[in-house]
């Protein structure tokens, strides 16, 4: 598979709208943590939903990745930076598909509904009933999610090394613009 000069449109909307919905995932959980009330409820009828809809997606964009090679890293970029980078997307991969099946598996193990918009739509437990395992799936999942903030932190970071200091086109080739200002 010869790897393309930049990303696909696919790719980008599939990394884009990820982006969003990830963002958009962190900070709902970090009011839901911190909500009472019917917020809180709310909140979480937005999280779950979110969740699976991440789920679906990372598969889609995984798949798709494993199938059309992301261009190369400029050849001047030190190994180690190849290699943080390398090492950071495979991460970051795992916690897109991990996070929500854990939380998926959590409310399995809690007895809890999964309900998705509204009671339209129930998914089915990936887990028996155990109280002791929700417990400990519900701090995976918030040492997970603290875990992808970091690293969605340090993706950004990346990006803006990319863009702004070497400027050598990578991030370009995701943004799909020639220039970035």
């Amino acid at each position: 598979m010869k790897p393309a000069l930049s990303f696909s449109p696919v790719a980008r909307v599939l990394h884009w709208l990820m982006a969003v919905l990830i963002l958009s995932m962190l900070f709902i959980g970090i009011f839901m943590a911190s909500s009472l009330g019917p917020s809180y409820h709310r909140l979480v009828s937005l999280h779950r939903p979110l969740g699976i809809a991440i789920l679906v997606l990372a598969l889609l964009r995984l798949t798709y990745r494993l199938r059309h090679a992301p261009p190369p890293l400029p050849n001047d970029l030190p190994a180690v930076l190849k290699l943080a980078a390398k090492g950071s997307h495979i991460l970051l991969y795992a916690l897109m598909i991990a996070l929500p099946l854990v939380g998926w598996g959590m409310l399995s193990a809690g007895g809890y509904p999964i309900p998705l918009w509204g009671n339209a739509v129930l998914l089915p437990p990936i887990l028996p009933h155990n109280p002791a395992v929700w417990s400990w799936l519900r701090s995976i999942h918030t040492v997970l999610a603290f875990t992808l903030f970091g690293l969605v932190l340090a993706h950004i970071g990346a990006a803006l090394f990319h863009g702004l200091i070497r400027r050598d086109g990578v991030l370009q080739s995701m943004t799909g613009r020639k220039t970035l200002l």
